[in-house]
């Protein structure tokens, strides 16, 4: 198992937990933090027993984007230099829509700039009642341009230019509301919920999860016609895969 400094990489119930853990800095994202991040998410990919994997934040914080003492730094920085920083966050956000596994945020307190990029690069989004979303980044003379590309497929264009643009802050029941998100629970039972959802998650076919995954990101670039046929495609595949034939012979044998 590999060591860490500003993640916490630990499995349960074949469940992978990658917790950022920066609480002093809101767990901002740095060159590091973005780093570690990919070789956990590879990690978790390559444990045969990890079924799903949970990205959550340590302290009061999911995450509060990009580490503003880095980004001063940036500044003085040649282009080539930006562009290896930049390119490691896009990275990221690509391995994370690559994994066969399903990524969950658990998000709690504020998710801020690239926090509410990381967030909604996970396949599925779970918040506290009590969470709040926001892209800063307009707020500083910036633009959350790695992020946008995630944020348009997740909503409708003016519902992105407006939180892209604007830098209003949303809660956890707007963010439901607008599909930002999945689901919202109590405080008291945030965790718990979490692990529960995960849980439930994990009992589901592998191979049907995987290929959902697949097929799903596969057809943004896609027109109407070149979906259809490749949900032909990925159709005969799944009624190959074992689970598929076994649940069939089992639900069958019950007649």
């Amino acid at each position: 198992m590999a060591e860490y400094t500003d993640i916490i990489y630990e499995t349960k119930n074949n469940v992978a937990f990658v917790t950022l853990n920066r609480p002093d800095k809101r767990n901002a994202l740095n060159d590091r933090i973005i780093s570690e991040l990919r070789d956990a998410m590879v990690a978790a990919e390559a444990d045969d027993q990890t079924r799903v994997i949970i990205l959550r934040g340590a302290g009061k914080d999911f995450c509060a984007g990009a580490d503003l003492a880095q980004l001063e730094k940036s500044a003085q920085a040649s282009i080539l230099e930006n562009l290896e920083g930049a390119s490691r966050m896009a990275e990221l956000f690509l391995t994370m829509r690559r994994l066969k596994k399903p990524v969950i945020a658990a998000v709690h307190g504020r998710a801020l700039a690239g926090g509410a990029g990381l967030a909604s690069a996970c396949d599925m989004v779970i918040a506290a009642r009590s969470a709040s979303f926001c892209y800063t980044e307009v707020k500083i003379g910036f633009v959350p341009a790695i992020v946008m590309s995630i944020a348009r497929r997740n909503l409708g264009e003016k519902r992105a230019f407006e939180i892209l643009a604007t830098g209003k802050v949303f809660s956890a029941e707007e963010a439901a509301q607008i599909g930002f998100i999945n689901r919202v629970c109590d405080d008291t039972d945030f965790e718990a919920e979490v692990e529960k959802y995960a849980n439930e998650i994990a009992q589901l076919s592998a191979s049907a999860l995987m290929l959902t995954k697949y097929l799903l990101y596969q057809i943004d670039s896609m027109n109407f016609e070149q979906a259809i046929r490749a949900g032909v495609d990925l159709n005969i595949i799944a009624r190959q895969t074992p689970d598929c034939q076994n649940s069939i012979r089992k639900f069958l044998s019950k007649g």
